[in-house]
């Protein structure tokens, strides 16, 4: 999706930037992971199938992403040593465009159950609420994953189907007004900003 692509999003712990190129062998080298490819029900993937898949995250219409960032970390590292996960929102309803599947991975095993994922999905469905619509999330994560689920219920979702096929439980969020106006007070620290001023140094303007 294209709408967020000169788009970062900067919280007290996470910042979001767009998913580009530069990010695709840091991301390769996560996914190299078998407990990584347990937790998100993926398949590994050669490096130019992961090029492959960065260009169709940005030229989709149906699939929004984010690479997750320490913000004590960047601006001021590389963005490659400063990744921690990513964030992702699927529309995948044809028929309501309103309803949003929403992914988060924190796949650095040292960033993890430090809140980095409870405020970078905050931020992602703060997002999705004003920028796309969204007013129903869908979360479908596996049976063992229990971290994950315990943080999406905490964030107000509500379990709604369990396929014990694929071992996964489809968790669920109607944003009401009331659920509107909460999501937006977790979220009033966030800044928006350019990507492409903050990825060029101070005064180094593009000829």
């Amino acid at each position: 999706m294209k709408i967020n692509q000169d788009t970062v999003l900067r919280g007290k712990k996470v910042t979001l930037v767009p998913y580009t190129a530069a990010h695709v062998p840091r991301y390769h080298e996560w996914m190299q992971s078998e407990e990584l490819q347990r937790l998100t029900a993926s398949e590994p993937l050669s490096l130019e199938q992961e090029y492959e898949m960065q260009r169709s995250w940005r030229d989709d219409a149906d699939k929004c992403t984010f690479i997750v960032l320490e913000s004590g970390r960047w601006p001021g590292q590389a963005e490659e040593n400063s990744m921690v996960g990513d964030v992702n929102l699927f529309l995948t309803n044809a028929e309501d465009p309103t309803v949003g599947e929403i992914e988060i991975m924190i796949a650095e095993p040292s960033c993890r159950g430090r809140g980095f994922g409870k405020e970078a999905t905050l931020m992602m469905m703060a997002y999705g609420v004003r920028k796309l619509g969204i007013t129903k999330f869908e979360a479908k994560i596996g049976q063992e994953n229990v971290a994950s689920i315990c943080m999406f219920k905490k964030l107000h979702f509500k379990e709604v189907a369990v396929n014990s096929i694929f071992q996964e439980v489809t968790l669920r969020l109607d944003v009401s007004d009331q659920e509107r106006q909460w999501l937006l007070e977790q979220t009033n620290h966030v800044e928006e900003k350019s990507y492409a001023e903050l990825k060029q140094p101070a005064g180094v303007l593009d000829t």
